[in-house]
């Protein structure tokens, strides 16, 4: 029976230790953002408690319908720090036993219990935001509220940010560790002709995940439904619309490039906290480009929701003809923005 290398042992104590630490922090964060509470809601999921604005979130809920969020009525909460407990333990004995057999065990376990998580988290969020009340105040038909698992999801006039806090980036960094050094112990006795190139899949597919549930992109204007983020106008001519997505994957729509960069202006999100700008087509479906891509044009005649007078264009052949038709002036974003 092979035995581990001191530095696979000590990697083991220390996340086991570390997991202890996941008993008092947050596990899970979702933050909440809406004009009317700008300075945001938060709802903190520990090991055995629900934190932050609770009460508030609570309230919300039951005007569209969703059951109130009380600790008790999550058998989770019994059973989970009593599972954190366990694989703690376990890392310290699989580090005493000094054997790789149990060391690739409590991998998979490991794996298995992170995926039973994420799938009762997503049961969890399913349930709260499908099963509504029918007598709720607020009633919209077809409208459900489930929170994104991870990354961010509008909801009415929320935006929902779904991300693992501090115990659960403890939990995937445990989850790292285990992996390396099953690879690390495999690769040293040579029990697996494992090459870098192999090594490099496994974190490629982990990448992958990673980009995939954290994809941040534009999203299609609803006229009628959609607000501007800076006016606060309701959103009735997707032709003149404009869209931020924040490094946070966090989506703000405008009704007009005006109200956009009246946003900047104003610097109601801090540069750094922009990904991409984003404006409409103004021919063809109105898709949404990114702004250093479009082609712009301004006019009095185009009469834009917000007045601002600009257009884009993704096509230069659409752009020529409309600046012909409507004796439009070229202009550029870079100028614009200043």
């Amino acid at each position: 029976m092979y035995s581990l290398k001191a530095i696979s042992r000590i990697m083991l104590l220390i996340s086991g230790a570390a997991l202890l630490i996941v008993l008092i922090v947050p596990m899970w964060r979702i933050e909440l953002d809406a004009p009317q509470y700008p300075e945001g809601l938060m709802l903190l999921i520990y090991a055995n408690k629900l934190g932050g604005n609770v009460d508030i979130i609570n309230g919300l809920n039951h005007y569209i319908g969703m059951r109130t969020l009380h600790d008790k009525d999550f058998v989770e909460f019994a059973v989970l720090p009593w599972i954190i407990v366990f694989f703690s333990i376990a890392l310290v004995f699989v580090s005493i036993l000094n054997k790789r057999k149990w060391l690739n065990l409590l991998f998979v376990l490991f794996v298995c219990f992170g995926v039973l998580a994420m799938v009762d988290f997503w049961r969890w969020e399913y349930s709260y935001g499908h099963d509504l009340n029918p007598d709720a105040a607020i009633r919209i038909p077809d409208m459900a509220y489930q929170p994104p698992l991870i990354g961010f999801k509008q909801l009415l006039n929320f935006g929902a940010y779904s991300i693992p806090d501090i115990g659960g980036w403890i939990f995937i960094g445990v989850g790292a560790v285990l992996l390396t050094l099953v690879i690390y112990e495999q690769r040293r006795l040579k029990k697996f002709k494992l090459n870098l190139g192999t090594i490099n899949f496994f974190f490629v597919i982990l990448l992958l995940i990673s980009a995939t549930g954290c994809k941040a992109g534009p999203e299609a204007l609803k006229i009628g439904k959609d607000n501007c983020y800076f006016c606060k106008m309701t959103i009735s001519d997707i032709r003149f619309g404009a869209e931020i997505v924040s490094t946070k994957g966090k989506v703000f729509k405008f009704d007009d490039i005006q109200c956009l960069l009246n946003s900047l202006q104003a610097k109601q999100l801090a540069n750094q906290d922009i990904k991409e700008m984003y404006v409409s087509d103004y021919s063809g479906d109105h898709s949404l480009i990114p702004i250093k891509q479009a082609l712009l044009l301004s006019s009095e005649l185009f009469r834009s929701p917000m007045n601002g007078n600009i257009a884009a264009f993704s096509s230069e052949e659409n752009s020529n003809r409309i600046a012909a038709e409507l004796n439009a002036t070229k202009v550029n974003w870079d100028q614009l923005s200043k």
